[in-house]
C-alpha cells in the first residue's frame, strides 16, 4: 500500500495561534481557484490507480472549510483501492457531509486550539463526528498555559478516542518538568517520541518507497522535511520514484515524519490509522485529572538563571 501526503497551495487558515506556523492568512479567489483545480487532477490520479492507497491532506491552512476539499474526501473514500482519507483540521468546518462517507474510510487528524474556540464547541463538533461513524484523533500543542484545558479535554472526551499532544521545543529542552512530563506521558503514550526526537540520519525509513509527499503542481518527495524532488506525480509511473532509502534527516520532531520510520513502533501501534493518527484498539485508562504542581517557570530557564 502507497501512502501518499498532499500538500496544495491553499495557505488561509480561519485560526491565529500565535504558536502556530500556519500563521492566519487569506487566500485570493485566483488561489483558491488554482488549489481547487490542482486538487481536481490529484483526485483523478489517484483514482486512476491500481494499487491500494491511503491519503492524508497536510494542508498549510484550513481546508475542511472548503468545498472542494470535503468533495474530494468524499470522492476519493467512495473509489475501492482507496482504503483510507484523512486530513488536519481545526474542525471549525461543516461535519455533516461526514456521513455520506463510506463507513471508517474517512479519518480526521483534529487539532484543539484554546483561546480560538470554546472546550464546549470544540467537544460538541467531536460528538458530531462520532455520530457520522468518522474515524478520529484530538490533539493540542502542549503548551504549559494549557495544561488546564488538556486535562478537561481528556475527560471530557469518550474513553476509546486518542488524545494525542505536541511537544512546544521553541524554548528547547528542558520546557518540561519531570513531573509535567510523566503527567503528559500518562495522558499520551507516544508523546515522548515527539518531547525527545531520536536521530533520525541513517534509519530506515518507509518515506520514499511506501510514502510520498506530493505538492499542488504534481512534485513528489520523499517527506514534507526532504526537498529532494523526485519527480512529478503526472509526468511518469510512480514506479519509477519509489526506491527503498535510509533517512537523510538529522532528527525528525513531526509525527507525519517519524511515523514512517522502520525502527519506531507506529506502524505496529496505529496499523491503517497511522495516517490519520489512531492507534489500534485505544482505550483511555489514565488519571488525567491527576495534574503537577504549578511551577511558573519553565525548568531550562530556571537552570540557566543558576
Amino acid at each position: 500500500m502507497l501512502s501518499v501526503l498532499y500538500r496544495g497551495r491553499l495557505a488561509s487558515c480561519n485560526y491565529a495561534c500565535g504558536y502556530c506556523p500556519f500563521a492566519k492568512r487569506r487566500d485570493s479567489r485566483e488561489a483558491l481557484a488554482r488549489d481547487a483545480a490542482d486538487l481536481q487532477r490529484f483526485v483523478a490520479w489517484a483514482l486512476a490507480q491500481t494499487r491500494p492507497l491511503q491519503v492524508l491532506f497536510t494542508p498549510w491552512g484550513e481546508a475542511m472549510i472548503r468545498k472542494p476539499y470535503r468533495q474530494a474526501m468524499l470522492t476519493l473514500a467512495a473509489s475501492a483501492h482507496v482504503r483510507t482519507v484523512s486530513i488536519q483540521t481545526n474542525l471549525s468546518g461543516p461535519t455533516e457531509w461526514l456521513h455520506d462517507a463510506p463507513p471508517g474510510k474517512i479519518g480526521l487528524w483534529c487539532t484543539y486550539h484554546p483561546g480560538e474556540t470554546t472546550l464546549a464547541r470544540f467537544v460538541e463538533r467531536c460528538a458530531r463526528v462520532s455520530a457520522s461513524g468518522a474515524r478520529y484523533s484530538v490533539g493540542v500543542v502542549a503548551l504549559r498555559q494549557h495544561f488546564d484545558e488538556i486535562r478537561a479535554l481528556r475527560a471530557a472526551l469518550p474513553a476509546d478516542v486518542y488524545l494525542w499532544l505536541n511537544a512546544y521545543n521553541d524554548l528547547g529542552p528542558g520546557y518540561y518538568s519531570d513531573d509535567e512530563q510523566a503527567w503528559l506521558q500518562r495522558i499520551d503514550p507516544w508523546f515522548d517520541f515527539n518531547a525527545h526526537p531520536s536521530r533520525s540520519a541513517g534509519r530506515p525509513c518507509r518515506a520514499g518507497s511506501d510514502a510520498i509527499s506530493v505538492d499542488g503542481d504534481g512534485s513528489v518527495r520523499r517527506c514534507h522535511f526532504l526537498p529532494q524532488v523526485l519527480g512529478n506525480l503526472y509526468e511518469q509511473p510512480i514506479a519509477e520514484l519509489l526506491n527503498e532509502r535510509s533517512c537523510r534527516r538529522r532528527m525528525c520532531d513531526c509525527y507525519i515524519g517519524y511515523a514512517q520510520r522502520r525502527d519506531l513502533p507506529f506502524v505496529d501501534d496505529f496499523g491503517d490509522g497511522l495516517l490519520m493518527r489512531v492507534p489500534r484498539a485505544w482505550h483511555y485508562q489514565g488519571a488525567a485529572d491527576t495534574m503537577p504542581a504549578a511551577q511558573s517557570t519553565p525548568r531550562r530557564i530556571m537552570m540557566t538563571a543558576l
